[in-house]
This record gives structure tokens, C-alpha cells and sequence, in this order.
């Protein structure tokens, strides 16, 4: 399982690994693959400056990347407090109401984290900032191209830069913007996804870019028969996130709840909505995402104000143990993710998958 990427990033296997645990990317990258952190929860640039210091101290040396979130329409800019003003009251009165229903508790006094701000422009820069001062091979925007600024930024540090295309004329956008590989999102994808499948998306991008841009292959890839897949259909490697979420490294749950919805879950059992962000993302389909479908729930808000408005209920429900409740990204794959295995164990199979595949398919002649 070789390509130009391994040696690009050196790696030994073109798995890249998006999670927003720092356990689980060191155990991706110390397996061979390239763990990539999730910076969008860290609303304190500091915070992310101390867990990187930590990947630092706990990859053997090796190489890791890091995600920010920049969407290419600027969101409006604002202090949590400032922006939180600017929600609607029926919105907070239906939030409310639907966790009562929901027979969702507060959280104890002091816990939970206020609303996501990373992808606000001033904060996702800020990111990039303290990412660089570390040691990242990659640094990935999950909504399109960073600014020409931001990528000529991490060049300058010698770093490679990713942006996520869920159509073609996004990823040709992307490369005129200097960016040096898609990832080509298809609609399984967990979190923000366009609409078109990956067995489309894939070979509709390669073409596009052409042999000199690598393409990953993103959504619905979780063994190595689909590692093979992606390779086939011209991609130099995989992204992958939702497999991920039920390895025994993954420690952001602090309750049950989280970890049975996931192993219970089937490949339907997700949604696309704009409940949790403001923009299209795919989440577990629970109690809540269906409160939102009702005829008299609201219309989700702009980013950033949607996450602001749920943030406090998503912790709620994150800490309980009722799985009927969890709404969190998750891509189709989750069907697959019905065991907890270590990292390595989970790499080590999808090396031994895809290498019976390729030789399966050698012997059709």
C-alpha cells in the first residue's frame, strides 16, 4: 500500500486519519498512517498550543497534520457572548423545549464548553499560527481552500496544505488558490458533506486536477477493500474520520451515551442537516435531529450562530447515556464501527484487507 503520498509525508500506508483527539492521532501516526488533529474545538489558541505539545511528545518522532476550519464564505465575527446576543429567542425556546422533552438534565454546575468559534477567520488563524510553531506535515481546511495568504503562510513553513472539495470546480478552485492535495469529500462523508457520492466524486476529481494534484479519497471508507477502491478509482490515498470514533484511544466521551449510539448504528442511521453547524453535515439520526424536522421547529441559523444556540444541549446530551439522543457527526461507515478495537488493530486490519483485495483482484487475470 505504497504511493507517492508515503514518501511525500513520510508514512508508511496513504491513511490519513481526521479525529479531534489528540490520543487518536498519535496512535494513527505511531501505526504508519498520518493522524490529523481536529482543531476547530479549541476555542483557546493556548489549548491547542499544549496539546500539540503533547503529539509532539507522544509520535516517536513521526509526522502528523492539523485541520482547521475556514469556510470560504467569511462567517460573521463576534466574542461568544457577542454573537450568542444575536440568537433569536423562539430558537432558545425551542432548544429548551425539545431537551425537556427529551428528558435531557442540565449538566452538574461548571461543566460543559461554550460553543464552537473555530471557524471564525481570527480564530482558525490563530490555529494555523500555533500549528506552525510545531512540527505538522499538513495542515487541512475542512471547508474548501484556506485564504492565498494562509497557504503561502504554511508554505513558508514548509508545510503541505489540504483543502476538502466536494465537486470538481471547488477542487479546481482550490488548486488555482495554490493548495497542494484534495480531499475529495463525497456525500458519506461524517460532518460537513456536499452531495455527490465518492465513487462519483473520486475519479471526477482526479480528472479534473490531473496527475501532478494528489486526491484522497473521503466518505464511506472504513476497510481496506474500500482503501482499494479509492485507489482504483485514482486516489493516492484515504481520509478517513468516522472509523475512528469507537477505537478504545477516542477519550472526548465522558458519558455511555456517545459510544453505544455509535456501535449500535447502521449505515442508515445518519442524516445531512444544518442542525449542528448552520451548514449541511452529517450526523447520527437520534431524537433531536428529528425534533428539528418538525413542523414547528425553527429554521437552523447562520454559522456560527447554529453551534452557539445547540452547543450547550449537545454537551448535555454528550455526557448523558442515552444514545437515543446523541446527535454527533458521523458518516455512513458508522455501520461498520460496531466493535471497540485499538488504533493499531484497526490499521493492521485495514493493511491485511486491502492487501488480500489487491491480490484477489491480481488473480481474476
Amino acid at each position: 500500500m505504497k504511493t507517492d503520498l508515503c514518501e511525500m509525508f513520510g508514512i508508511d500506508y496513504p491513511i490519513f486519519a481526521f479525529t479531534p483527539s489528540e490520543h487518536v492521532a498519535a496512535a494513527v501516526t505511531k501505526a504508519g498512517g498520518l493522524g490529523v488533529l481536529g482543531a476547530v474545538r479549541f476555542n483557546d489558541a493556548d489549548e491547542l498550543d499544549r496539546t500539540l505539545d503533547w503529539l509532539d511528545d507522544n509520535t516517536d518522532g513521526k509526522p502528523y497534520g492539523v485541520d482547521v476550519v475556514m469556510p470560504m464564505k467569511v462567517p460573521t465575527e463576534g466574542t461568544a457572548i457577542d454573537l450568542t446576543a444575536m440568537i433569536p429567542p423562539e430558537h432558545l425556546s425551542f432548544v429548551e423545549r425539545t431537551l425537556q422533552q427529551l428528558g435531557v438534565p442540565p449538566l452538574p454546575e461548571g461543566e460543559g464548553r461554550e460553543g464552537v468559534l473555530g471557524w471564525l477567520h481570527s480564530v482558525a488563524r490563530s490555529h494555523v499560527d500555533v500549528a506552525l510553531s510545531h512540527r505538522p506535515v499538513l495542515i487541512a481546511n475542512a471547508l474548501g481552500s484556506p485564504p492565498v495568504d494562509v497557504i503561502e503562510q504554511a508554505h513558508a513553513a514548509g508545510v503541505k496544505v489540504a483543502a476538502l472539495a466536494g465537486a470538481a470546480k471547488h477542487a479546481l478552485s482550490h488548486v488555482r488558490n495554490g493548495v497542494d492535495l484534495i480531499v475529495a469529500q463525497g456525500y458519506e462523508a461524517g460532518g460537513h458533506t456536499g452531495e455527490i457520492a465518492g465513487m462519483v466524486l473520486t475519479p471526477e476529481i482526479v480528472d479534473a486536477v490531473g496527475p501532478d494534484v494528489p486526491v484522497l479519497a473521503a466518505g464511506g471508507i472504513g476497510s481496506g477493500r474500500q482503501v482499494a477502491a479509492a485507489l482504483a478509482l485514482g486516489a493516492q490515498g484515504a481520509w478517513t474520520g468516522s472509523l475512528w470514533l469507537t477505537v478504545e484511544e477516542y477519550d472526548l466521551s465522558s458519558g455511555t451515551g456517545i459510544r453505544d449510539a455509535l456501535l449500535a448504528a447502521g449505515s442508515g442511521d445518519t442524516v445531512r442537516t444544518r442542525v449542528y453547524t448552520g451548514k449541511p453535515a452529517r450526523l447520527l439520526k437520534t431524537r433531536w435531529t428529528e425534533a428539528w424536522e418538525a413542523p414547528d421547529a425553527p429554521e437552523p441559523l447562520a454559522m456560527p450562530l447554529q453551534n452557539l444556540l445547540v452547543a450547550d444541549a449537545h454537551n448535555r446530551m454528550n455526557r448523558g447515556d442515552d444514545p437515543g439522543t446523541i446527535s454527533m457527526p458521523a458518516g455512513q461507515i458508522v455501520g461498520r464501527t460496531n466493535e471497540v478495537r485499538p488504533v493499531a488493530e484497526v490499521m493492521a486490519s485495514l493493511v491485511k484487507e486491502y492487501d488480500e483485495t489487491v491480490a484477489r483482484l491480481r488473480s481474476l487475470g
